[in-house]
Parts: C-alpha cells; structure tokens; sequence
C-alpha cells in the first residue's frame, strides 16, 4: 500500500492502482465514492487543521484517473502547513467504487526554549571572512518558540537579546482565525538598540559602519496583518505597521550621509501599509522540487508621496520548480522591484545582498537601486539518502534524515540606482556561476555549500542555511 512520507519522498500508490487500473481502462469516467476519511497520529494539532489542506471532503466523488493527482496534492498541502515531519495519505477500496481515506501524521517539537546566537553581519560568509569570526560581534540571549500553541498552526515568538545589539521582541500567528478557516492575523512588536548602523555603501560596494561608544540606533516597531486564504493555493496579506527610529546625531553629519533618513532630523516616525499576493503550490514549501510560486507586495512608507522617508514599493516574484527523470530537478526564480520615487532615503535603497536576494558568488558585496530584477537557474541531482539513528530512545526522533543533492547554477541581475550614488556594481549587468551540493536533513533544515565564480573574477566557497520553521 502506501508507506510514511517523508521529505522529499515520493507516494507509492501502485498496489492501490492495480485495484483501480481496470476500472479506469474500461471505463475513463469512472467515479469514486469516499466514504470516510480519518485522520491519526495528531496529539496537538486539531483534526479540522487537517481535514482543511483535503482537496475533498466525505461524500466526494473523484474521478479515478485523477486520484493519484488529488491525493498527492492533498499530502503536499498537509505537509505544507510545516506541522508535520511526516505525512501519509492512503487510499482503501471498501466496497464497490467506494474508498475510505486514511491520514497519518507525525507532529514536529513544536516547544523551542533556545539559547540564541546571531550575527550582527549580513551572513555567516561575511562574518568569518570580513570580521574573522569575532565574537564580540555577535549578539545573544534566549528565545522562546512555539509553533503550535493551540493547536491551530498558530506561533508565539519572545526574544530577548544583548550584546552588540539589545532587542526585546514577541510576535504571535494565528492563520486559522475563524470557523471557516479561511481568516488569519498576526500581530508583532519589538524595541531594538543598536550599537554599529550600516550608514552608507561604499563605491566598492561594501558597507561602511557607524560605531558609537553608547547605542548609535534605536528602533521601535509594531505591526498587525489579516490574512485571507479562502482555498487552498492563494494568500492575501494586509498588513499595517509603524517605525520609529532614532539614530546618533553623526550618522546626518556631511562625513557621513546626511541622505540616511532623507532630513535634517535624527529621529522619524512613519506608518507603513502593504498588501501581499502569494500563490504557492510545491510539494515542499521548504525546499521545493515540483510546483510553482509567485506573487507580489506593494508597500507604501510614510503619509506623504516625496520627501523624508516617503516612499512606495512593488515587487514581483516567480519560481518554477521542475522534477525530470533518474532524480533530476531544475528550477528557475525570478524577482523584480521598483521603488518611488527615486531620491528617496538611504534606508529605502536596499536592493542586492540583503536575505534571500542576491547572486551567488556576489555574498560579500551590497547594491543598493531603486530599480533591480534578479534571474537564478539550478540543475541539480539527489544523490544518496540516508538515516541516521538517534542514540537516546526519543520516540519523536528514533532517528535523523539526510538527503544530499549535488547542483550547478547560473545567476544574472542588475541595479539601477541614480548616478551620483553609482558605485562599481550598479547599472550593469551582473552574472555569476558555480557548483555545490545541498544537504537536506530534520525539519527541512537545509545547509548549501556552494562554490562560485563572479563576472569580477572572484572564487570562492559559500555557506548558506535555512531551517523548516
């Protein structure tokens, strides 16, 4: 029948089909009937969390040629809700064309009481190689998770840090809000001091800091969103915030960049209002091999349309995933986005080197534009799969699972920002390619070692992660 799906893992539906091929055969239009569908293995989570991601209900009919189809996309969509280290969903003919559909589940650690231990830096690269590792930038203290405090997918997050940076922040989700599961919000707060403020990029596209015996920056922020997901691929975010930042008097000082917050004053509040499109449909939300996702968020900063911190954004972003035979995979992403108006504060510019938006190759530099787009092409191949069992008796986590993929790329992108900021990189066409391999093991928790070469002439070794929740 169908055995536990794990990451990455294909369902084996074929002893079910060798039920149903005949029917099929003879009869392309054939119906079947579910009878039942039960769901096991969730001591938490609510049932109807589970029965919401089904792309059917009892009394459904589906057609038989497409079972397959729903059912996998059913499994993808449970597994998707990041609840879950394991799902399997398996199809039973009771009688007839009738079918009963059996979900098993096999809930995370949802309870995370971490120590925590961040970089001030923009990635790890950049903290060994620019900084030597040094400890004195780091910033730690304890946090507080948990990702299913209801049993309703919702999270609350505390942290509270010290070291180069103090931060007390809590923020709690809840995407199942009302009856009909199709409403969520989230609401989010937090005060930051800082003591280094990355205050202007130099021409050779490095960030230059702003250290100050005391706290150079202080930043309060708070936010609220509703969610609105009435099926089961699209998101519709609203959210609304509001900043307030207070930096050192030097930071506006001529020998510094007097454009950092676009005005002669060391101190800003401003609203922010955004809305999100998302569309999300893989088999993995983590690390997808199949499907697609895209959207786009437009963010307006500020009351006014010029001046001071004013401003308004649009991004769109599309990524295609595409499984091919003997375990290949290759995906395609692309992201774009303009800003206006153009002479708009220093704090605005962010463009390339920031999260998730970069080239690979290109880790230790930073673009700022107002106008970017970024193309990213990976082919890659699972090469081996492997558990490893855990020492201790945790019936949670009888053991750890690492599936390894080795991968080549291409990237290109540009960023455009106006001509008294170019710098090196800006306004030109950027390119960069490489190999690696990725290491995909509990949780999703994925670590790419990534070796790359820049249009500059640059080589290099990367390391990136990024975890399940």
């Amino acid at each position: 029948m169908l055995a536990t799906v794990k990451a990455q893992e294909r369902p084996d539906y074929s002893g079910f089909y060798d039920g149903i091929r005949t029917m099929v055969a003879a009869d392309s239009t054939s119906k079947l009937h579910v009878a039942s569908i039960t769901v096991s293995g969730n001591k938490k989570t609510k049932t109807y969390i589970v029965l919401r991601e089904i792309r059917f209900k009892t009394g459904d009919s589906i057609s038989a040629s497409r079972l397959y189809e729903t059912l996998e996309q059913s499994r993808a969509l449970i597994y998707n809700t990041n609840l879950f280290s394991e799902v399997a969903v398996i199809p039973l003919i009771t009688t007839g064309s009738d079918i009963s559909i059996n979900v098993i589940v096999k809930e995370k650690w949802y309870i995370y009481p971490t120590p925590q231990f961040k970089l001030v830096d923009r990635n790890l690269n950049e903290w060994v190689n620019t900084y030597n590792a040094d400890l004195n930038r780091v910033i730690y203290g304890a946090k507080f998770a948990h990702y299913n405090l209801s049993g309703r997918g919702d999270q609350l997050r505390i942290y509270l840090l010290t070291g180069y940076a103090r931060t007390f922040a809590v923020s709690y989700t809840a995407p199942y809000s009302n009856s009909a599961l199709t409403e969520g919000f989230s609401v989010s707060g937090g005060y930051t001091q800082s003591r280094e403020v990355q205050y202007k990029t130099s021409y050779d596209n490095k960030l230059l800091l702003f250290k100050a015996d005391g706290f150079a920056r202080n930043n309060l922020s708070l936010a609220a969103s509703y969610q609105l997901r009435r099926g089961y691929f699209r998101k519709h975010i609203f959210s609304l915030g509001y900043n307030y930042i207070d930096i050192s008097d030097s930071i506006i000082d001529p020998k510094y960049n007097p454009a950092y917050l676009n005005g002669d004053k060391t101190y800003v509040g401003y609203p922010e209002l955004s809305y999100t499109f998302q569309y999300t449909n893989t088999d993995n939300i983590n690390y997808p091999l199949k499907g697609k996702i895209f959207g786009g968020t437009i963010l307006k900063r500020g009351l006014g349309l010029t001046g001071g911190i004013n401003a308004v954004s649009i991004e769109a972003r599309y990524s295609r995933y595409i499984p091919h035979s003997r375990n290949w995979n290759s995906s395609f992403q692309f992201n774009a986005n303009v800003k206006a108006p153009f002479k708009t504060a220093y704090i605005n510019q962010r463009a390339f080197g920031y999260s998730d938006l970069y080239l690979r190759g290109l880790e230790y530099y930073v673009i700022d534009g107002v106008l970017t787009s970024l193309a990213k092409y990976t082919l890659k191949k699972k090469i081996i799969s492997f558990q490893i069992p855990v020492p201790f008796r945790i019936k949670a986590l009888p053991f750890i699972p690492f599936t390894i993929f080795a991968k080549t790329y291409a990237d290109a992108g540009i960023v455009y920002n106006r001509k008294e900021l170019d710098t090196r990189l800006n306004n030109r066409f950027l390119y960069s390619t490489g190999f690696g391999i990725d290491i995909l093991t509990l949780y999703d928790l994925n670590f790419k070692l990534e070796y790359s070469f820049n249009q500059l002439g640059e080589n290099g070794l990367f390391l990136h992660a990024k975890g399940g929740f």
